[in-house]
């Protein structure tokens, strides 16, 4: 199983941690897709980012 992050709102007027760690996901346009496998660090930076993007599990 793996999540697919997509980037739904911008990133314009958060927080700088919030800007980094959706870069940090590989995320930087609205509607960027990224594929990742889930663990603790990963869920960790969903969770700071939930607001900004949806999430999707996929095969």
């Amino acid at each position: 199983m793996k999540l697919q992050i997509t980037l739904k709102r911008s990133l314009i007027g958060h927080k700088p941690n919030q800007i980094k760690t959706a870069h940090a996901l590989g995320l930087k346009k609205i509607n960027q897709v990224v594929v990742k496998e889930p663990n603790e660090a990963l869920l960790g930076m969903i969770q700071t980012i939930i607001h900004l993007v949806d999430i999707k599990e996929v095969e």
